[in-house]
C-alpha cells in the first residue's frame, strides 16, 4: 500500500471509537479480569480438594504410594511455573537470562557444569538469594514439600529474588546440568529424578533443552525424562545453539534428535521441538535466520499465554490427581478384602504382591477403570512390601461416589465458567468482564524488538521518526496510524499479541458496516489467514473501515 490519504485512521475515527467501546465495556483491565477469574476458580478447587479429595488421600496413604505430598492452599494459589531440564552447557541459564533481559542473583554461566543446584526465580522488591532451607518453610511459597528430600538437597536449592515484570506472571525453575559419562557416578547426595518429578508435577510448562552438538541422551537424562511420564502435554523441546551449524547439518541433527526422543519418550506423538539460538547474541550462521526467528516467536507466544491458562491447568492437574486417588482407593480396598481374618496374613500378602499384574487386571475390569490411571507396578510393589495389608482401610463407596460427583458434576461446572467457542458475545462478556485480553505483563516478555540478532538492519525503534518513503524495504504508509492505534489495540487485550476471532469480529461489527463489506475487509486484513488479528492486521482493518465510513471509498480488490 502506498501513500496514506488524508483520511487515514486517526484517534477519533468511527472504527477506533467502535474499538474503544468494545474494549471499555468491561470496566476493568484484562489482567485484573483474568486474575479475578483465576482466583474464583482456584477458591472452588481448594474447597473441592479439602472436603472431598484430601480425606480419601489420607485414608489410603496417597502421599506414601505416589511420593506426592498432600496439597496445601499455597500450591493452588501459586503462579504458573516453567521447569527447565537439560544436560550441562545446553544454555538453560542463558535462556532464563534472555527471558528476563538481565542477569539475576546467583547466576552462573559457563561451558562447564556451572549450575550445581536447583534455582527458583521469583519476583520480589529487592535482589537477593534465599537459601533452600529458608525457602522450603516460606509461608507464601509452594516449596514446603521439598523438605522430604532432606538437608543434602536443601543445601543445593536456592531462590533468586529480583524485581521483574516477567516473574510477576510466572516462576522459573533452573535445574543442575544433567551429568553424562563418568560424571554420572558422582553422588549428588539426593535423588535427582525424584526432585525433578516433584517439580514436574507442579510445573505448567517443561522445557527440555538440547545442544546441537550434544544429542546423546545419558542415563541420568533418560531417568529424568522417564519421570515426566504423564506430563507429556506440558513438555516442549528446544534444540539450542542451532546457529552454529549449517542448513544441511541442522536437517540431520533435527532428525537425529527426533529419533532419540522417539526411543526415550514412550508417547507415540512427535514432541514439539523449537529450533534456534535462545540468547541475546547475534546468530553465528544466518542460513536459517528466518526459521529461527519464527521458532522463537512461537516459543515466546507459548510462554506468554501461561498466565491466562493457569485456571485450566489447575483444573487439569486436580482431575489427574483425583483419578489416581480413586484408582488407589480401589486397589487398597481390594487388597484389604483379600486378606484372611486370622491366620496366614503374611503369606497371603506375599502372594498378592507376586500376583500384582493379575490383581491390577481384576480391579480394572471389575470397576471399569482406565489402565493409565494405575500406578507404576514396579515401584508400587516395592512400596507394598513395606506395609501390612491387614492395616489397610476398607473401600468406602460413599467416598468413591463423592469423587465421581466431583469429576462428573463439580469440575464440568467449573469448566463452564471458562470461555468457550459456544459462548455468545453476551455470555462471553459476562465470563470475562467484557474483554478477551492477555495478562498485562505478557508484553514484558523480552522478545527481541530489533532485528540485529537475525542479521537484519536496525528496526523502526532505533529511529523515533521512522523510515522515509525512499526506504522501500521498511516504509509503511500506515505507520503513524499504527502508532496512534496501539493504545486501542492493547485496550482490547490481545492474547500473545493477537486478538481472538470473536473479539476482532465484535470490533468490526460495531463499525456498522454491512456483512458483505466486513467479509471483504476481513479477507484483506487477515493476511496470514489464521483467523486472528495482530497489530498490523488490526491497523489495516481499521484503515479500510474508515475509508468506507468517512469517505465512501470502495473496498479495494487487493492491497
Amino acid at each position: 500500500m502506498a501513500d496514506a490519504p488524508s483520511w487515514a485512521v486517526d484517534a477519533g475515527s468511527p472504527a477506533v471509537n467502535a474499538s474503544m467501546a468494545a474494549a471499555s465495556s468491561s470496566g476493568g483491565t484484562a489482567g485484573e479480569e483474568i486474575a479475578d477469574r483465576t482466583s474464583v476458580i482456584t477458591g472452588k478447587l481448594k474447597s473441592i480438594y479439602r472436603k472431598v479429595v484430601l480425606p480419601v488421600e489420607k485414608k489410603y496413604s496417597y502421599d506414601y504410594f505416589y511420593e506426592s505430598p498432600l496439597l496445601t492452599d499455597i500450591e493452588f494459589d501459586a503462579k504458573p511455573q516453567v521447569l527447565l531440564i537439560g544436560q550441562y552447557s545446553v544454555g538453560k541459564t542463558s535462556f532464563i537470562r534472555y527471558l528476563l533481559g538481565r542477569d539475576f542473583p546467583g547466576q552462573r554461566i559457563g561451558p562447564e557444569p556451572t549450575t550445581d543446584r536447583f534455582t527458583v526465580l521469583i519476583n520480589g522488591p529487592e535482589e537477593r538469594t534465599i537459601p533452600g532451607n529458608a525457602l522450603s518453610v516460606h509461608p507464601d511459597l509452594p516449596f514446603r514439600g521439598l523438605e522430604r528430600f532432606g538437608v543434602s538437597f536443601l543445601s543445593r536449592f536456592e531462590g533468586s529474588q529480583m524485581p521483574s515484570s516477567v516473574l510477576r506472571s510466572v516462576t522459573l525453575v533452573d535445574t543442575p546440568g544433567v551429568l553424562s559419562g563418568e560424571k554420572q557416578r558422582t553422588n549428588r547426595g539426593y535423588d535427582f529424578t525424584k526432585v525433578v518429578a516433584w517439580f514436574a508435577e507442579r510445573a505448567d510448562l517443561i522445557l527440555l533443552l538440547f545442544d546441537a552438538h550434544k544429542l546423546d541422551i545419558s542415563d541420568e537424562l533418560k531417568g529424568a525424562i522417564d519421570v515426566l511420564k504423564g506430563h507429556e502435554d506440558k513438555i516442549r523441546c528446544i534444540l539450542n545453539k542451532a546457529d552454529q551449524i549449517d542448513r544441511q547439518q541442522l536437517m540431520r541433527v533435527y532428525g537425529a534428535l527426533l529419533w532419540s526422543l522417539g526411543k526415550t519418550m514412550t508417547s507415540p506423538e512427535v514432541a514439539r521441538v523449537y529450533v534456534g539460538s535462545f540468547w541475546q547474541e547475534p546468530l553465528k550462521n544466518l542460513d536459517n535466520s528466518e526459521l529461527f526467528e519464527m521458532e522463537e516467536k512461537d516459543l515466546m507466544k507459548d510462554l506468554a499465554v501461561l498466565p491466562r491458562q493457569s485456571a485450566v491447568r489447575k483444573i487439569n492437574e486436580l482431575v489427574k490427581r483425583i483419578r489416581k486417588v480413586k484408582t488407589l482407593a480401589y486397589i487398597i480396598g481390594y487388597l484389604k478384602s483379600q486378606m484372611p481374618n486370622l491366620m496366614g496374613k503374611e503369606k497371603k500378602q506375599q502372594k498378592l504382591i507376586a500376583d500384582l499384574p493379575n490383581v491390577f487386571r481384576t480391579i480394572l475390569k471389575k470397576y471399569n477403570l482406565a489402565p493409565g490411571d494405575f500406578p507404576d507396578i514396579t515401584s508400587f510393589s516395592s512400596k507394598l512390601r513395606e506395609v501390612k495389608f491387614s492395616e489397610f482401610s476398607t473401600l468406602s463407596q460413599k467416598q468413591i461416589d463423592a469423587l465421581d460427583e466431583v469429576l462428573n458434576k463439580d469440575i464440568p461446572a467449573l469448566m463452564e465458567e471458562l470461555p468457550s467457542e459456544r459462548d455468545s458475545p453476551e455470555t462471553l462478556r459476562a465470563k470475562m468482564g467484557g474483554a478477551i485480553g492477555a495478562n498485562k505483563n505478557v508484553s514484558a516478555m523480552p522478545v527481541p524488538k530489533t532485528g540485529t540478532k537475525y542479521g537484519k538492519a536496525e528496526s523502526y525503534e532505533s529511529n523515533p521518526f521512522g523510515y522515509g518513503q525512499d526506504d522501500q524495504d521498511h516504509y509503511w504508509a500506515l505507520q503513524e496510524s499504527a502508532d496512534r492505534l496501539l493504545p486501542s489495540f492493547e485496550a482490547l487485550g490481545p492474547e500473545g499479541g493477537f486478538l481472538s476471532t470473536q473479539k476482532a469480529r465484535d470490533v468490526l461489527v460495531k463499525t456498522g458496516l454491512s456483512k458483505d463489506q466486513l467479509r471483504q475487509i476481513w479477507n484483506l486484513s487477515d493476511m496470514d489467514r489464521d483467523g486472528l488479528f495482530d497489530h498490523d492486521e488490526y491497523v489495516v482493518a481499521m484503515f479500510l473501515c474508515d475509508a468506507v465510513i468517512q469517505k465512501g471509498r470502495p473496498i479495494p480488490v487487493e492491497l
